[in-house]
């Protein structure tokens, strides 16, 4: 068994209602990270999620705040929320690089776990920036300077490579389609795994003593439908796989 932290998977939606000369607004709080949450649970695994908005005063920010954890997974979650914590940005406070404390504890023997969306790589508008950072020599990915996503509407269906890999979790047969991905380009050091329209979907490398993985999908809607995420035996068996080949 191995003790994973979530970071990300949650989001505050703010809705407008126009109705007629009058207007109000309702809030509501969304998470995402139930089917991975799930799925790994049922493997065995002991996970804690640090919801979105908990993350700039609440991640890790030292070794011994790491080791807590045998696998680090980002998810939908941008590389602002993780540096700018609020003493920082409030606060004009020097605070802990916490991307370079998760750097050193991958290279130590940890394990990360990059997941697609929005927010991930590099994301919306650029807005996840991970490219700009010590994480992104970690990956086993190279990420593009520009907005990343390729949203895939009529859905495309995931090309297995290294069905043989132990991060795969023995998956076998066809995988559901995707509505989307993160576009990536593997480093030489990668082994890519799974593709998606011939980017990488699933990549897994070495870092110093450690491991890290990215799936560029989502691990919940919109870029991973029900049957994907909810409906499909192998999603257990792809995420706990990725896990547990990260754990060692």
């Amino acid at each position: 068994m191995s003790r994973v932290l979530i970071a990300g998977e949650s989001w505050v939606t703010q809705s407008t209602h126009i109705k007629g000369v009058d207007s109000f607004t309702t809030s509501s709080y969304v998470t995402g990270v139930e089917p991975l949450r799930r799925a790994l649970e049922g493997r065995g695994h002991e996970v804690v999620h640090l919801p979105a908005h908990l993350v700039p005063a609440e991640f890790p920010g030292d070794a011994d705040a790491l080791a807590a954890y045998d696998v680090v997974v980002l998810s939908d979650i941008g590389a602002n929320s993780l540096q700018l914590a609020p003493e920082v940005f409030e606060q004009a406070t020097p605070g802990t690089d916490r991307l370079g404390a998760l750097r050193g504890w991958v290279a130590a023997g940890g394990g990360l776990l990059m997941i697609g969306g929005y927010l991930s790589f590099t994301g919306f508008e650029a807005k996840a920036a991970f490219r700009n950072t010590v994480l992104h020599e970690v990956l086993p990915v190279e990420l593009l300077p520009e907005d990343d996503r390729v949203e895939l509407p009529a859905g495309a269906r995931a090309a297995v490579a290294r069905a043989d890999h132990p991060a795969l979790g023995g998956v076998d047969g066809e995988w559901p389609p995707l509505l989307g991905y993160n576009r990536v380009r593997p480093r030489r050091s990668a082994d890519v795994l799974a593709t998606l329209n011939d980017d990488p979907l699933v990549a897994v490398a070495h870092y110093g003593a450690g491991r890290s993985a990215v799936f560029t999908s989502d691990c919940s809607p919109h870029w991973a439908p029900k049957p994907f995420c909810e409906a499909w035996d192998g999603y257990a068996r792809v995420f706990g796989g990725i896990v547990e080949w990260l754990a060692g």
